[in-house]
């Protein structure tokens, strides 16, 4: 399984519009590395920490441009198979003008999932007073186990992955906009889910600087036995992983802790 983690500059500097054409074209160009699941940031059209702007960038899932612009990429004929696509999330306005923050993910043979991010942070302002707060869990079957999906302050609720665990999660899929300022909370916390639930977790985060945020990178791809496979820098890139998801199964077999849970 080759997992492709696109660490993306979300900067003040760039127009959000120039910014999604930009990466329009970069995930069409790692398509076409053959890369079986590409994973983008949260919220990285509009920036996660730029408040004022999201409503002014909120759509339907249905009526997003930039969504549609990579679902044409994604279905290509003339690139191969089509590509298993964790787009990132999203500024979504629901029909009754709620304002959801939601990752979208879509597959072949009509696979589709969006998640509505269960924990909002901000305390007393950004996403806790100006989001709705999503109330389902979200998994998704592929080729290689049960994706489970979250997006970044979900990372510090370790029922949330319980939760996907007993829904069949062998790896978790996490896009995040986590500051430079907490990144060692991020590098522990991913290690953390993998150890705890044993499985594969595919963490893509931003870099730049957003609403006068810097944004910490360290995208990385940890195993179920806690080891760091590949950890990027701190400017944009795109982290490459080829891993082998029976892993899984293998760490389970040989550490049986799962079995010995009690609480639920």
């Amino acid at each position: 399984m080759r997992v492709s983690l696109m660490q993306l500059v979300v900067d003040d500097a760039e127009a959000p519009h120039d910014r999604w054409n930009r990466v329009v074209k970069l995930v069409e160009a790692e398509r076409e590395t053959g890369a079986d699941l590409i994973v983008l940031p949260e919220l990285w059209v509009a920036g996660g920490f730029d408040y004022k702007s999201w409503s002014d960038h909120a759509d339907p899932i249905a009526d997003s441009e930039p969504i549609a612009a990579l679902e044409k990429v994604r279905t290509h004929e003339g690139a191969g198979p089509e590509t298993w696509l964790h787009f990132g999330s999203y500024v979504e306005r629901a029909a009754d003008g709620t304002l959801y923050n939601t990752s979208v993910f879509r597959g072949p043979g009509g696979v589709r999932a969006e998640y509505r991010k269960i924990h909002r942070f901000g305390f007393s302002e950004g996403e806790a007073t100006l989001m709705g707060a999503g109330e389902e869990l979200v998994t998704v079957p592929s080729p290689w186990g049960t994706l489970g999906l979250a997006t970044c302050y979900d990372l510090r609720f370790p029922e949330l992955f319980r939760g996907l665990l007993d829904r069949g999660m062998e790896h978790l899929v996490i896009s995040s906009a986590w500051p430079a300022k907490r990144i060692e909370h991020w590098r522990v916390l991913l290690k953390a889910r993998a150890i705890e639930d044993q499985v594969f977790v595919f963490a893509t985060n931003c870099v730049g600087t957003n609403g006068g945020v810097p944004l910490g990178g360290r995208s990385a791809v940890i195993d179920p036995w806690g080891n760091v496979v590949a950890e990027a820098g701190t400017g944009e890139e795109v982290l490459r992983v080829d891993v082998d998801p029976a892993l899984v199964a293998q760490t389970r077999g040989a550490l049986p802790v799962l079995n010995d849970r009690r609480l639920r």
